[in-house]
């Protein structure tokens, strides 16, 4: 049996001439090729200047890392392998025949001929599957026949350091690890250049059997230090072999800084690929560690979890997007800048923006915070601020610096539930799929989820003058991003100078507190309800920076405040964007009016304020600090349905408004129906209406659609 093996094998060779070398020549890849041809099972993400962020696996079959020059790999490691597998690598042309001849003399078998197998050779079976063993592990003779050609052609083209290198990279050490980089860091936990002689020699054991036990791959290895007549003792190797059989052989990532974004970003590529970022290491790295170091503080009040979200304002480029936890067990698997949360008093800035754009208020207009019932579907609201204290009159500069919460539920009734949902809604604030009853009054107190990405977006607008656009976290392609106007530059800008004003805040925050920058800063703090969520959200000239601290299972602080949570790593953050920068104040854009205002006795001194044209006090009309007339009832896009079964008298509506006043006209569909002092009940009539507020100079004041549905009597 076994000489009918050597008789077919050298028919083989007599019937395999000129024609099959060149056909083996042209199937065979160059060394270029190969080396371009190589595709890590990693794919990395990378920052804006190309330092490395993440490493995430997206090739579960097998395990590559980066391709590995001989020159960056141990010595040891190479000369143990070349002793293993072909002691005379340096010494043939791609096939060593003195050992082929040796094993054919000892009795030639398919295993037997495995063990004759050049360097060169396996290189050859790893660059074309039709060399690759079919059953049991064993090539047939023509598979060995065409190896050894293949094998000879190779070493035509190519060097003995190219076909050593690619070899390493190929050849499999121990179940999926492919490749002496995967090999050693998953089973050592160093790069290829740091290899010891004991840790050489047990890789180059593993070659033969990937998958040995660690008796087998003792023996192996003890055998090869003889070989090579090394002096490592017999313990550094066992210790090396336990290593591999009772450590995690885990592999860590060279980058850890962005593993959230990883995920988004690299899931969906190719494997291997190399993806840019908007992201800064650097600024990455240092909200990272700011938002841990806090997060310790804080940790004795019951606060575990956070995360930091920077944008840079004129571009849209997320240049920190960081996500922490003191559980490892959530660390990777929550994300808390896209998680939902409650929003608390972070939509108040919105509120207010919609409020002046619309010419209802002005920073001067005068608000009551006291005490306040609202009926709703489950009972009474009544809205409360942080300390439980009523301040008065303020007005809605005071009103929005300070965080007060019962003039921002006045102010949604002046504003509206819907209309303020739908501005949400056109800032990007996703999941707001009901009604505005559904919300109640306590949408303005920020009863509503939102995401960490929208609402420092949605901040960012406010920065931007008004103008929304979508943040980015890859570098801008050829399509520009998507804008449009959310408020005008004239709101936009009152709400920065009032989140910027160290004394309007001082209300609430005192004058010294950690929202006080030495630079322009507009800032928000935010706590949801029973202490669940805390916000800090801000903005400079150049950069808007969110910051959410408080648990990801939705469990409450204990004592923690918008200015002890979240605050201190927002300064912390904007402090180091602008270590080497004054970041000048905003200036107000040249249509807004700058008037002295005097507001009544026991509200504020007399100072300054800026004004929307058209919304400024005149000097025949002194009523300082009042908003402007609006209509209350009934809210744009009201459907009023009417019941048969009740006497139309019986259904009558009033119209009203707000502040009362003689001097206004109600108008229907561009017919006056009576004074705006008049209380006299109007009866509903199915169809689209318009109503209107008109001044005694013909000017529209404000103005609401309704519809009325159902049956009427003429």
């Amino acid at each position: 049996m076994r000489s009918s093996y050597l008789v077919l094998f050298i028919i083989f060779f007599s019937l395999t001439g000129a024609t099959h070398a060149l056909h083996a020549l042209h199937a065979l890849p160059t060394y270029d090729e190969v080396r371009n041809a190589y595709c890590k099972s990693d794919s990395i993400l990378l920052d804006r200047h190309g330092d490395p962020l993440y490493e995430l696996r997206t090739d579960q079959h097998q395990r590559r890392l980066d391709w590995t020059s001989l020159d960056d790999i141990s010595p040891a490691l190479a000369n143990a392998v070349i002793q293993a597998e072909d002691k005379r690598f340096y010494d043939h042309q791609g096939v060593d025949y003195r050992s082929m001849g040796m094993t054919l003399i000892k009795g030639l078998t398919s295993e037997g001929l495995r063990g004759a197998s050049t360097i060169t050779m396996q290189l050859a079976s790893f660059l074309n599957e039709e060399l690759q063993p079919k059953k049991r592990g064993k090539r047939t003779i023509w598979q060995k026949g065409k190896q050894i050609l293949a094998a000879q052609e190779i070493e035509k083209g190519w060097s003995k350091k190219e076909v050593l290198e690619a070899y390493l990279n190929l050849v499999t050490f121990r179940g999926e690890l492919q490749g002496i980089a995967a090999a050693s860091r998953c089973l050592f936990g160093k790069y290829p250049h740091g290899l010891d002689q004991s840790e050489s020699l047990i890789l180059a054991s593993l070659i033969r059997s990937p998958n040995a036990t660690s008796a087998e791959i003792s023996k192996r290895a003890l055998l090869l230090r003889q070989a090579l007549s090394w002096s490592v003792g017999e313990a550094d190797i066992n210790t090396s072999v336990n290593q591999i059989f009772f450590a995690s052989n885990a592999l860590r990532p060279r980058a850890d800084l962005a593993p959230h974004v990883s995920r988004m970003l690299l899931k969906a590529r190719t494997r291997g690929t190399t993806v840019p970022s908007t992201l800064d290491s650097g600024i990455q790295r240092f909200a990272l560690e700011r938002l841990q170091h806090h997060l310790i503080t804080l940790h004795s009040q019951n606060v575990k979890d956070g995360a930091a979200l920077v944008i840079e304002n004129k571009t849209g480029e997320v240049l920190a997007y960081v996500s922490y936890s003191g559980d490892p067990a959530h660390g990777w698997f929550v994300d808390g800048v896209q998680a939902k949360r409650q929003a608390g008093s972070t939509l108040k800035p919105l509120l207010y923006a919609l409020a002046f754009d619309r010419k209802i208020l002005t920073p001067a207009s005068v608000l009551e915070d006291t005490p306040l019932d609202i009926a709703v579907f489950a009972g009474i609201y009544q809205p409360r601020d942080y300390d439980s204290e009523f301040k008065g009159l303020v007005t809605s500069r005071i009103a929005l610096a300070s965080s007060l919460n019962v003039p921002a539920v006045k102010t949604l009734s002046l504003v509206g539930l819907e209309p303020f949902l739908m501005k949400l809604r056109q800032m990007g604030i996703k999941g707001l799929n009901e009604a505005g009853d559904f919300y109640g009054p306590s949408l303005a107190l920020g009863s509503v989820d939102v995401s960490l990405w929208e609402l420092t977006n949605a901040y960012r607008c406010l920065a931007n003058e008004g103008t929304w656009s979508e943040p980015r976290l890859t570098p801008a392609g050829t399509r520009s991003s998507r804008t449009k106007k959310a408020f005008s530059r004239d709101a936009a800008f009152l709400i920065s100078d009032i989140l910027s004003d160290r004394e309007a805040r001082s209300t609430t925050f005192g004058l010294e507190n950690p929202l006080a920058t030495r630079f322009w800063t507009a800032v928000k703090t935010g706590t949801s309800k029973d202490m669940r969520d805390n916000w800090c959200i801000g903005y400079s000239r150049r950069y808007t920076i969110g910051v959410w601290v408080g648990n990801f299972s939705g469990e409450p602080m204990w004592n923690v405040s918008g200015i002890t949570g979240a605050a201190p790593v927002w300064i912390e953050v904007m402090n180091q964007l602008h270590y080497a920068d004054n970041n000048p104040e905003k200036k107000a854009p040249q249509s807004l009016v700058r008037k002295e205002i005097h507001f009544p006795q026991g509200v504020e001194p007399s100072r300054e304020e800026w004004f929307i044209p058209g919304t400024e006090p005149n000097a025949e009309d002194q009523r300082i600090g009042q908003f402007n007339q609006r209509i209350i009832y009934p809210p744009s896009g009201t459907i009023i349905a009417l019941d048969p079964d009740i006497p139309p008298d019986l259904q009558r509506i009033f119209f009203i408004s707000q502040p009362r006043t003689g001097h206004l006209r109600w108008v229907l569909n561009d017919r006056t129906i009576m004074g705006g002092d008049n209380n006299s009940p109007w009866t509903p009539r199915t169809g689209s209406y318009t109503l209107s507020l008109v001044d005694e100079k013909g000017r529209i004041i404000d103005t609401v659609q309704f519809e009325v549905r159902g049956p009427s009597e003429d």
